[in-house]
């Protein structure tokens, strides 16, 4: 039986692509494994949103070249079409599939293995122990920074009642929690005729019988009605985990990135999430060293992170990426970047720790994602990884309540309750 491995780079998006490969891959009676050495073939799905994740990618490849000479090497996703073509013939590709063709994969890899598509699905199960689910992809925003609408296209939807079908197979294959993905998911629907949105597409969802948890990838805060905002902290079943696309905080600088945002509209939808639910883990993007971003505006920025009720937040530095209005302006200094992003993600971890120190001897919802000789590891409903000791009879993508007992910098115990 032919093995296949798929390594994700980047975004949710990417992840939940991959589990609709590996379940279409499983039906055709190929096996996914764990261990890309132990893979006949390896698909890569890139990013190519910083200059850092096109070098991993390259890395990457690289290494699985040198150390498995004969493995049939599959390369698709984000990273530029002209850089994919050095690499196919530098590396020996396989295969190179951009973007647009990403459908096709699951039957590309069959061709190129010479496998026969089955309809019975391989014992080799699951993928992951959370449901993926791509609603949504492309964006129609043109902010100055970004490349990703221009390798993506425009937004694009999966009808609402395909949707539905998806999360409800999910939920008859025993998956405890359901990640709903998107490029730029807040802008669900509105390609669709008639036009949907991500409020009605809840609406529809969360009747399911038998979903127990549903999470959202990346939030745009521009598209975040007070309708919808209550839909989120009013239902259980919306898991209490928001992560916001912010970018900055300083006016000047979001005005340069082509974003209609103000620190005053961000601080009012993290106080009302913040405050209706008080459990919830709230995370955003982040870009330092934009162009034009003077001290002032990066003082700003940190002060109001500070002040936040953000418990977390991922810090890119900036990247130019050919292409884009931003490539071609004055750059802040490498140094100057570098400073900031190393105080930014200290003040995260400092805020993330306080966090999670506060859920001592409390008892939450939490899905298991890992069984690993005598521990399992198990993701709250609010994002926390805890360890536990292995208990009998609790299985992969089961949801389960688990004490928190003990928090460390790296690491949170508890238990089963």
């Amino acid at each position: 039986m032919t093995s296949v491995f798929i390594h994700n780079f980047g975004c949710r998006v990417n992840q939940a692509e991959a589990f609709d490969w590996s379940e279409r891959l499983a039906r055709a009676s190929l096996t996914v494994v764990k261990d890309w050495r132990k893979a006949q073939v390896v698909v890569v799905n890139s990013c190519a949103l910083t200059a850092r994740a096109e070098a991993d990618v390259r890395q990457f490849l690289r290494k699985v070249r040198r150390e498995l000479p004969e493995v049939r090497l599959v390369l698709t996703g984000c990273l530029r079409e002209e850089v994919a073509e050095e690499l196919k013939h530098s590396l020996k590709l396989n295969l190179f599939l951009p973007n647009p063709a990403k459908d096709s994969l699951v039957e590309e890899v069959l061709r190129l293995t010479g496998s026969i598509s089955k309809t019975q699905v391989s014992e080799k199960r699951p993928y992951r122990s959370r449901a993926l689910i791509k609603i949504q992809d492309g964006c129609n925003c043109r902010c100055t920074f970004c490349i990703i609408p221009y390798l993506r296209g425009r937004s694009r939807s999966l009808p609402l009642e395909t949707v539905r079908e998806k999360v409800q197979k999910a939920v008859e294959e025993s998956y405890g929690e359901v990640v709903l993905a998107g490029i730029h998911l807040c802008a669900y629907g509105q390609d669709l005729t008639p036009p949907k949105s991500l409020e009605e597409l809840l609406r529809t969802l969360l009747p399911i019988p038998g979903l127990r948890l549903l999470r959202l990838s990346s939030l745009d805060p521009r598209l975040l009605p007070e309708s919808l905002l209550k839909i989120l902290v009013s239902e259980e079943k919306v898991c209490p985990h928001f992560h916001l696309s912010l970018q900055h905080a300083s006016e000047s600088v979001l005005k340069k990135m082509g974003r209609r945002s103000t620190a005053l509209e961000y601080q009012k939808i993290l106080g009302f999430l913040r405050s209706h639910r008080p459990e919830a883990s709230l995370g955003a993007d982040l870009i330092v060293g934009f162009p034009g971003e003077e001290e002032s505006d990066y003082q700003f920025l940190k002060n109001f992170l500070q002040e936040s009720p953000l418990n977390y937040f991922h810090v890119f530095s900036f990247s130019p990426r050919a292409g884009t209005p931003a490539e071609r302006w004055k750059q802040v200094p490498e140094s100057v970047k570098k400073r900031r992003s190393e105080e930014l993600r200290k003040l995260s971890r400092e805020k993330n720790l306080d966090f999670k120190k506060s859920f001592i001897g409390r008892t939450l919802p939490a899905v298991v994602v890992r069984k690993k000789e005598k521990q399992m590891e198990l993701l709250t409903s609010n994002y926390l990884k805890v360890q536990v000791e292995e208990g009998s009879g609790i299985n992969l993508r089961e949801v389960v309540k688990v004490r928190i007992l003990q928090v460390e910098p790296f690491s949170v115990r508890g238990e089963v309750v």
